[in-house]
Formats: structure tokens, sequence, C-alpha cells
């Protein structure tokens, strides 16, 4: 593993604290004017973003000095914040709205992203639910039918639900005789939630069953369909943020009662880095909790209902995470213990000590297990294949019958069914196959398209490549490159590469509306399987967390040198993508070889990581980066952290922060912060902070907000690196 050895540079009372390996309490805090000790700007006229006060707060941790100008930023209520985000984003707008590509990308995206479109149906005591999208509409519809050929109905219209289109739909799960159905209502497309039923015939929602907390809610509906275990959350304003997911607790709501009298089935943890889960089983035999620690490991405990007083534990995770299904009395246990790319146990809960759990499907070295689900009858598992998509089937007893026939080599779901039901769905798209949803017969195989989303492009034009390359510590990297079929490697092509590499999470070829301007435009999208993803399994995600984190760097890095070195493009045409964990990364490439790439594009992310434990749902993400509590850890956050490592003197690719007002799970104080940083220490950088107003984590979910956004983003990308769409002629902005 490397650490980036680039120590901020401390112009004032650099040695005013002892080396101490204790955390100071009380830092040094110096009240600067705004922009104070950075040299003047140069004399051209151009746009200059609003200044920003300056602190000089060092911190002297475990005997590292630590500065820290901008923490009067993270306080967002602050009036003086508020002033500021506003100021930055109108500055950023102003010059987002000149760009000449600008109202092209947005007719463009316009035809792209108002489409009629097909989410898979559930089925639900005879009858059918699923989402719909319209090209009139600007949030998905959920709508339900009697039987395959019912008329369709309105179940959950988010359109009609406010006059600004900012409250949004979150979780929704119907009943087993499909008569109810539990969702949560987000205001600003935020985690937080609140709970409601519907009844499904009249659409009328109950005036009783209204459950504040459901910020983590995922509810499990009991047989009887007269009841469902949720997950609940105090909202309580005295709780810090960073405390809340401690305080969750499993608890049992029965229909028309007061959700303040609902039974607790399973106690808050205490653990603020801990997720607490529960489910009923569909017989309704069995109630499941677990408790996850991060996303490495956890434990599951269960209650045969009726008979059981207390939870019995059924396993203990240590470094590894089990899920469980249940069907006919048998605990069917999906598993990376022992297994980087999971198998499947057979248990009797009669017999659930570990020792006499039977295994049923063994690891396959050769794919990366994604799900388990019982479906008609069968084991369905979903894989990936050199980050490709497969699904196969097996029996009861763990012989494998085949692999579902998907159309190509994209990305599929599982199948989506139920236990005893021959009929099942699933979805599938690749980078040059529009999303479809097909109906397959679990018995025969046979399979037929169910909905397809029409496009108006042809996806016939561009070509998907994987090519595989070597990371810094020769580690062999995958990675896919689409771009037109007569693309030249010209060494000229501007690149768009994008990365996330964390939490387990796999990237693999799926379609991507937002892409096709930045194609038809001759540019080239790349995305590359980095460490710390799941696309080959526990043993990939294990080398890219914690401790091991810069290889996920290296990768990244590795796939930029590899695209010039193949003459696919050059630093200067080079742009880099990323959000949330992927924004972590970009703004870590972007601070470790800014010689490397042309712009930076970075979304809701995390940037100040000795302090990302403070905000949001920060301390749930210690078993992915570590506790900068601890020394060790400590040392290794700080060596990457991007927010502490901006020098003066160094010119920086342009950026592009886009961040999220209402963000409550990635706090928006790192885009604040890095921001200032950047615009101080860098003056000859291009720096923009654009806000999406009433958003969350994911965004705004208004169609409208989605194209102003991809227009924004991607006409800024093409000015800065000097790229002319088909039909527009794209200079130097001024």
């Amino acid at each position: 593993m490397r650490h980036a050895l680039l120590i901020p540079v401390f112009s004032l009372m650099s040695c005013i604290y002892a080396a101490e390996p204790v955390r100071q309490d009380k830092p040094l805090v110096v009240e600067l004017p705004p922009d104070a000790g950075v040299a003047a700007p140069v004399k051209e006229a151009k746009p200059m973003p609003p200044p920003t006060r300056t602190q000089v707060i060092k911190d002297t941790i475990f005997g590292a000095a630590v500065e820290d100008p901008y923490r009067w930023l993270e306080d967002e209520k602050s009036p003086e914040v508020q002033a500021w985000m506003k100021a930055q984003d109108d500055f950023a707008r102003a010059q987002l709205h000149k760009l000449p590509a600008r109202d092209a990308l947005l007719a463009r995206y316009k035809e792209l992203y108002y489409v009629e479109s097909y989410g898979v149906p559930v089925k639900r005591g005879g009858r059918y639910f699923y989402t719909r999208t319209h090209k009139d509409k600007e949030k998905a519809i959920v709508y339900w039918r009697q039987g395959a050929k019912g008329e369709e109905k309105v179940l959950l219209d988010p359109n009609t639900w406010s006059t600004d289109n900012t409250v949004s739909l979150g979780v929704w799960v119907p009943s087993w005789d499909g008569k109810k159905v539990v969702f949560a209502e987000k205001p600003n497309a935020a985690d937080e939630a609140t709970l409601y039923v519907l009844d499904v015939d009249s659409g009328k929602r109950s005036e009783l069953d209204v459950i504040p907390g459901g910020k983590y809610a995922s509810p499990s509906w009991a047989p009887d369909s007269k009841s469902f275990i949720y997950e609940w959350l105090p909202v309580d304003p005295s709780i810090p943020t960073s405390e809340r997911p401690g305080y969750c607790e499993v608890r049992l709501h029965q229909l028309g009662d007061d959700p303040k009298n609902d039974a607790q089935l399973h106690p808050k943890t205490g653990d603020p880095k801990t997720f607490i889960g529960g489910a009923v089983s569909r017989d309704g035999k069995f109630q499941f909790v677990h408790i996850m620690r991060g996303w490495n490991e956890n434990d599951v405990f269960f209650k045969r209902v009726g008979k059981d007083k207390d939870w019995q534990l059924l396993v203990k995770g240590k470094d590894a995470k089990y899920g469980v299904d249940v069907w006919k009395g048998v605990f069917y246990v999906f598993t990376d213990e022992g297994a980087p790319n999971k198998r499947v146990f057979k248990v009797d809960p009669n017999k659930p000590d570990r020792k006499s759990w039977k295994e049923l499907i063994p690891e396959d070295k050769d794919a990366a297990r994604a799900s388990l689900t019982v479906v008609g009858g069968h084991l369905a598992i979903a894989s990936l294949k050199k980050a490709v998509s497969a699904v196969e089937l097996f029996t009861l007893d763990g012989k494998k019958v085949r692999e579902v026939q998907l159309p190509g080599l994209g990305t599929s779901s599982n199948l989506v069914g139920l236990e005893d039901d021959d009929e099942a769905y699933f979805s599938y798209s690749s980078f040059v196959s529009p999303p479809q949803v097909f109906k397959t017969s679990v018995k025969s195989g046979k399979s037929e398209l169910w909905a397809k989303v029409e496009l108006p492009v042809d996806p016939s034009k561009f070509d998907v490549r994987q090519v595989t390359y070597e990371s810094k510590d020769k580690t062999p990297i995958t990675m896919f490159i689409v771009a037109a079929k007569d693309v030249k490697l010209t060494g000229d092509n501007p690149v768009m590469l994008y990365g996330y590499g964390g939490f387990d999470i796999s990237l693999t070829s799926a379609w991507s509306s937002f892409a096709i301007p930045w194609l038809e435009a001759g540019g080239v999208f790349a995305v590359p399987n980095l460490r710390g993803g799941g696309e080959y399994g526990k043993a990939w995600h294990d080398l890219g967390k914690q401790g091991k984190k810069q290889n996920v760097f290296d990768d990244f890095i590795a796939a930029a040198e590899y695209l010039v070195k193949e003459k696919w493009t050059q630093p200067k045409r080079l742009a880099i993508r990323g959000g949330s964990n992927g924004g972590l990364l970009v703004g870590a490439v972007m601070t470790q070889r800014p010689d490397l790439f042309g712009a930076v594009v970075c979304q809701v992310p995390l940037l100040d990581m000795v302090r990302y434990t403070r905000y949001g749902s920060g301390k749930t993400w210690i078993s992915e980066y570590g506790d900068p509590e601890l020394e060790p850890d400590f040392k290794t956050l700080l060596a990457y952290s991007p927010y502490h490592h901006v020098q003066s003197q160094v010119r920086y690719p342009p950026l592009l922060m886009m961040s999220a007002d209402h963000d409550d799970r990635v706090d928006p104080f790192h885009a604040r912060k890095f921001v200032a940083q950047i615009q101080r220490r860098s003056r000859d950088t291009p720096t923009l902070l654009r806000i999406e107003m009433h958003a969350g984590h994911g965004g705004a979910d208004q169609v409208a907000k989605a194209i102003e956004s991809s227009a924004d983003l991607v006409a800024w990308l093409l000015d800065v690196l000097k790229v002319a769409p088909p039909g527009t002629e794209v200079t130097k902005s001024k």
C-alpha cells in the first residue's frame, strides 16, 4: 500500500503545539480576512468566485499538526454559511448557464429522460404492482392491476403530493394479499421518511397508520397482511445526527393501532456504527433480526413465532456476511464465510448451531455471487463473471439446473417472483442495450419481452470493449470502454473516466442515458472495476478498504495512465467523475496526480476524512474507511484525505463540485470546505460549486432537475476539454 506524502503547507504559527499523541480539545483559532495570505489574482479579467473567510485552526492529533481553515463552513444552519452557499451556487450557475453547448444538451436530455418505461413487476394476491415513468411526468408512478391483463390503475403518484414536486416516494411494499401497501414519503428526496399505509382498492391513506422515523425502514409484511415489521428511528433533534443509527430499533405495527404503542421486537444497539434490520418469513413462522457492522459482517437472530420468547442466535459474523431465505421450514443461508465468492448452506431451524449447517452450493471461484432468492421452487443466484451478469437456477437440494439466458453481456437483476409461482421477471441492460424487462418460466426457461424503453438513439453506433491493465502493484484490473464503433486511437479523444471503488458495490455494463450525448459528441466513456468494489467478490472489496484504500486510488490512476498510453486520449482531454465514495476517489486522485487530468467532476463527496464520522451517517462507514479516533486509522486517513492535501502553487485541473442542500447521508460540509480550499490555494484553478436545491444524496427525483444537472455537467466538460458536439460550435467560455 502507498500513502500519499503530501503534507499541507502551514503558513502561520506552524509550531504552536508540541507533538503529542493526543487529540487537542481546543484547537488554535485565528480569524483572517477572506483569502488572506494568498497571492493576488492575475490581471487577466475573468469571473472570480465569491471570497471566503479563512480561519487558522490547527489541531494536534496523535502528534500530527492538522490545519482546518474552513471549519466554520461545517455549520450549515449558520446565516453566514447559508449566504456563502447561495453566493457560490449563484456564481456557478451564472457560469454554467453561459456555456455554448448547454441549450443543445438541455434539448437532447429532454428527449432521453422524458420517456415511457416500466419497472420489474411484483405479484401479490393475484395483483401486479410496478413503476412507470412517463414522457410528461417528473416522477415515476406506481401502478397496479388485477391479474396480468387487468386494467391499469394508479396506486402512488408522488407528482401530486406537493405543488413544487419536493416530496418524494421512498420504499413501497405491497401486502401478501395485495390489498394494502406500506410506503415511505420523503421530503426533498432526503433519507428521512415517514411511513404510511394505503388501501389499494380505495386509494385512500389510513389516518391511523402514520409512522415518523422511517429513515432506515424496509417493512416486512406478516402473511395475514394485518401487520408488518419495520425499523424505527426516533425523530429527536437532541440526538446528534452521527449518533442516530445506534438508536434504531425493530418494531411490529398492527394496522389500525397507534404507532406510539407499537411493540418493540428488538431494542436499539446503542452503537452508531451498526445498522439493524428485521423481517418475517412468508409463512409467518419465523422472525429475523440482522445486526450489521458496516458492510463487512453481521449477526443473525431468529425467533419461532408463538414458540420462542427470546431471540436465538443463528450466527455471529466475524468478518463475514449472512443472508437468510426461508421456504418450507428450511433456512437457506447465503454467505461469504470462508468463501469470498459466497456459498449456500441449508439449515434446520431446530438444529441452528453452526456445526449442523450443511453446505448446499459450494463457492464458484470464477463467479462473484451477489444475491440469492427462492423463486418457483428453485434457488436463483445472481452472479458476476468478469463483471458481467449471470443468473443460475438450482434445485432446493443444490443441483444446478441451468443458467438463465440473458440477451447479451450486460447487467441483469435476479429473478423476481414468488417461492411457489413459476412466473418470474428480471431486468436487463448494457452500455449498448436500453433497459428491458423479461417474463420467464422458472420450470421451462422460456422468456419473453415484457417491457422495454423506446429511446431516440441508435445504440448500434457504439461499441463496448473490456480491457485489462495493471495497477501500480501489478494487480490486473478490468475496465469497460464505450465509444463510437469508428473511434480512432489518435491520442486526442475526450474521455470521461468514471469510478467508485468501495462498499462492495459493482460497476457493470449497464445502460446510461446520461452518457449518450457525451458519446454522440465523440467522447469516450470508461468505467474500471476498481478494488473496493464487489465485481470480484469479498476479497476484491477487502483489497480496497481501510488501510488498503490507497489501492483504489492507484487503480484509478493506472486506468488514466492506460488510456493515455494506449492513445485513447491525453491528460488535458481526460475528465474524471465520481460521486459519494466515488467523490472521495476523484478528490484523492486530483490531489495526488493533478498533472494527469484535464477536468474533475466531484459529486456529493467525502473529502475531509479526519472529521467524516462527526456528521451524517459517517460512523456507519468506519468499517469501510477506519476510525479517525484510532491512531493507526487516523494516519491512514490523513495520508490521503483530499481536503488536507490541497497545496499552494499547484495548478489543479478545473473542478465542478456538485452538492445537494438536503443530503442527510454524506454531509455537504465536505464539498463546501474542499471548494473553499481549492479556491484559496489555487486561484488559477477554475472551481464551481453547484448546489441542487430540495435534493438529497441521490439528487432531486425530478426529471427537469436531472436534465438541468446533466446538461450543466456535460456542457462544462465539453467547454473545458474543448469538444464541439454535433451542430454546436464550442469555444472557450469567458
